[in-house]
């Protein structure tokens, strides 16, 4: 029998873990949006990212299946990172997490003002 009240029962930390990093969203928002990106490509369009931080994102979302690396055999090598199949399907989570991020800004914005309000009363 499944224990729902167990933590180590809860697959929202499967998922999480999966997804999880300051820069992970950021490279699969712009990689739903269905075209292939190359690396350096990817670099302009996260412009606070780090090579050594993409890099390690970007295998570590290749090896969940999440993204694919695909890598053309010329001169000068050419690499490709795209979203899978599989990866499409956080597209919705991944939109119904920024909109409930920005209204917890709104949320946290009214609340500060109720605070400065209520101190200057």
């Amino acid at each position: 029998m499944k224990n729902d009240k167990n933590p180590m029962q809860c697959q929202t930390v499967v998922a999480l873990d999966a997804i999880v990093g300051k820069w992970k969203p950021v490279i699969l928002h712009i990689l739903l949006s269905g075209k292939p990106y190359r690396f350096n490509e990817l670099r302009r369009n996260i412009p606070d990212i780090t090579q050594r931080m993409l890099t390690m994102h970007l295998r570590e979302l290749e090896e969940q299946d999440i993204i694919h690396r695909e890598v053309y055999a010329q001169v000068p090598p050419k690499v490709e990172y795209s979203i899978t199949e599989y990866g499409k399907t956080l597209g919705p989570i991944l939109e119904a997490m920024h909109e409930w991020g920005a209204n917890h800004l709104a949320h946290m914005a009214s609340k500060e003002t109720e605070t400065d309000n209520s101190r200057s009363s």
